[in-house]
């Protein structure tokens, strides 16, 4: 996919890279193609953690929370019933099948 990024990139545009969970278990990563784009178009592509942003969290759920209960920020979750559902769900998050955030209901209360 990364290939497909780096063609459509604008000049001097940015990169962030976060996760790689379709990574994690190949034998062979993948590889990308493409590379020279960054350097003709100026492109800067920077990984990051997320720990690197931990000391800023509580001023984003002091800005995130407001809009989520005024519904201007709406998020998605794929929801699977059962603990039966948790391996097929977890595998989901390596293969791409599910959509927004993966979550396993238990049990309701």
């Amino acid at each position: 996919m990364l290939d497909a990024v780096l063609l459509n990139m604008r000049n001097h545009g940015r990169i962030a890279i976060c996760g790689m969970i379709s990574q994690y278990n190949l034998h062979k990563p993948e590889g990308v193609h493409n590379l020279m784009h960054l350097v003709i178009k100026r492109i800067r592509m920077e990984g990051f953690l997320v720990p690197d942003y931990y000391h800023l969290y509580p001023k984003f759920l002091e800005m995130v929370i407001p809009r989520i209960k005024e519904g201007k920020i709406i998020y998605v979750e794929d929801i699977a019933e059962g603990i039966e559902s948790g391996p097929s769900a977890l595998i989901g998050l390596f293969t791409g099948r599910n959509i927004g955030k993966q979550v396993v209901v238990v049990a309701r209360e």
